[in-house]
């Protein structure tokens, strides 16, 4: 669960490693020296990430757009700190700016959990008009009472399960397998709907915990799974494509108050060029990164999609009982 307390800093403060504690003192979120506006950003990314590429353009593009008296200073690789770190520095003020994946979001800003339910969106396009439409306004907006605010979404692809000894090709196949998910309810309840073990752990530490045993196998679009060296232990790759939960690029609150009009404007229009020039390194890094995984010798296979879909109807079920709210905007974006 993300920071939803005013009093969660002051507890839980001494958490943080002292080392980014100093990076923090000696760099301020946003800062203005020589009246040039500094903003840090943060994640968790490889800098050969897509994602991390597009973070770059949109560094790029303010500077041109303020004419150099804005700039944002990109710190990958978790350089500081976890993505529920670097969420939770945002929400205080002590960083401006950083890429989340939305299932890590539905914790404290309830209606964002939409976005990670299994099979939500028909097609590509379905997903483009919905994130970019009303809908995806009033959810970059969701957040803002805690005090993060969405500038745009980024492609994350569509997540598949990726496993050490033997394929997925139906939820069976799932049954007793330990499986890595985000820190995300929903995520949880997906894998319980298959039959499997859901077990949260932080992307950092996932290698790791595929090599010793302690998760089966994990889920995530190709990019990540390149960009991570997972294939180097998990060999098969089973393309069913749960969910398409996007990424999100989100801004302090805190900092955002303290821009002028001009400096938000220049900050929105740089985000949203971003990102459209992200769904073009997308598509091209999916393409480019399935050809690369195969010739590793990872054997890609692709099940019928209709018996994962009809183990997940429950959970729409449930939703229409238990969060009829929810439930509704489930139904909106599917009429959409």
């Amino acid at each position: 669960m993300l920071v939803n307390s005013r009093n969660y800093w002051s507890r839980h403060s001494r958490r943080l490693p002292g080392v980014l504690i100093g990076l923090l003192i000696l760099a301020s979120a946003c800062s203005k020296p020589g009246g040039v506006r500094i903003l840090k950003l943060g994640h968790g990314l490889d800098t050969s990430h897509p994602v991390h590429a597009a973070m770059i353009y949109m560094a790029e593009r303010v500077e041109e757009k303020s004419d150099g008296t804005v700039k944002i200073q990109v710190y990958p690789n978790q350089q500081l700190g976890s993505e529920r770190e670097l969420v939770e520095l945002l929400q205080i003020g002590s960083l401006a700016m950083t890429k989340v994946s939305t299932a890590a979001m539905e914790g404290f800003a309830p209606e964002i959990k939409v976005l990670s339910q299994p099979y939500l969106f028909r097609d590509d396009d379905h997903q483009l008009r919905v994130l970019q439409g009303p809908i995806g306004k009033d959810l970059l907006a969701a957040g803002e009472k805690y005090w993060f605010k969405g500038l745009c979404f980024y492609d994350a692809g569509k997540r598949s399960f990726y496993t050490k000894t033997s394929p997925v090709e139906n939820p069976e196949d799932i049954k007793g397998l330990k499986i890595r998910v985000m820190e995300s309810p929903t995520a949880v309840r997906l894998i319980q709907s298959f039959g499997g073990s859901p077990t949260p752990v932080s992307f950092g530490e996932l290698y790791t915990a595929l090599q010793q045993g302690i998760v089966d196998g994990a889920e995530n679009n190709p990019p990540s799974l390149l960009t991570s060296r997972h294939y180097e232990v998990c060999k098969f790759y089973s393309l069913n494509e749960h969910t398409a939960v996007p990424d999100m690029m989100i801004v302090s609150t805190k900092v955002w108050e303290r821009l002028s009009d001009e400096e938000k404007q220049w900050l929105q229009e740089a985000a949203d060029e971003s990102a459209t020039y992200q769904y073009k390194l997308w598509a091209e890094s999916v393409e480019e990164s399935m050809r690369i995984l195969q010739e590793a010798g990872v054997q890609v296979s692709y099940p019928d999609k209709e018996p994962f879909r009809k183990a997940v109807e429950g959970m729409y079920e449930a939703l229409k009982t238990n969060d009829p709210e929810m439930y509704e905007l489930v139904e909106k974006i599917r009429s959409y």
